[in-house]
């Protein structure tokens, strides 16, 4: 006996959402994917967009207000974080796409942005052509990779990151020396009382000219007794 036609229409949608489910799973959509397209066409209000979901609401105000610090230095900044990138598409790349599409949609061109992946723990930093006088690529760079990139990766401090790549690019626009690439702690290792095998070899041919400066002072020593006996 057959099931009820609605009871089989229940099943055959049960199942059809299920194999939906499964395929989204295992095959996801390029359209999640983030390219600059899929970015604001022009410059945000707010100074942080968290797309990733990654930032705490205490973050993101952080965040916002040292953004606004750039308002003075006449520089509109502002930071947005993805999750996945298009293929094929960097994140240094997607950046500057997105920065130029802002200045072609009639924006002025004193933008700086930051881009944080999730997915990589990276960062990337792009400026409009007004403002790579001052800040220039290998600035650029380095704040992403040296500055932002290993507190990215240590842990995913995506606020601290932030904050200190804001804060070495504003003092270069205020007029000050680059702070640099931070200084990486040299990891000491602790002393231990266990010989090194340098150390082993010569506690051993130590032990051997002892033994044999012995042997040859005693030898004889015996010797002359037994016979002047």
């Amino acid at each position: 006996m057959q099931p009820p036609v609605s009871q089989r229409r229940l099943s055959l949608g049960a199942f059809a959402a299920l194999a939906f489910a499964v395929i989204a799973l295992i095959w996801p959509s390029s359209s999640w994917a983030v390219s600059a397209s899929s970015l604001p066409a022009t410059p945000p209000a707010d100074r942080v967009v968290d797309g990733a979901d990654v930032l705490s609401r205490a973050a993101v105000g952080d965040l916002s207000n040292q953004l606004q610090s750039f308002g003075p230095e006449h520089v509109d900044a502002h930071l947005i974080t993805v999750a996945r990138l298009d293929y094929g598409l960097s994140l240094p790349e997607l950046a500057q796409q997105v920065v130029d599409r802002w200045v072609a949609s009639g924006s002025e061109d004193n933008q700086l942005l930051f881009v944080l992946d999730s997915k990589t723990a990276a960062a990337a930093v792009a400026v409009s052509p007004g403002l790579q006088g001052e800040l220039n690529s290998d600035l650029l760079r380095s704040t992403a990779r040296a500055t932002m990139g290993p507190l990215l990766r240590d842990g995913a401090r995506y606020r601290q990151a932030s904050l200190d790549g804001m804060e070495r690019l504003l003092t270069v626009l205020q007029g000050g020396d680059d702070p640099g690439e931070p200084l990486t702690a040299e990891v000491i290792s602790p002393a231990s009382n266990v010989p090194t095998k340098e150390e082993t070899s010569a506690s051993n041919a130590f032990t051997w000219v002892v033994v044999l400066l012995v042997v040859g002072t005693i030898v004889p020593m015996l010797t002359w007794w037994f016979f002047s006996r």
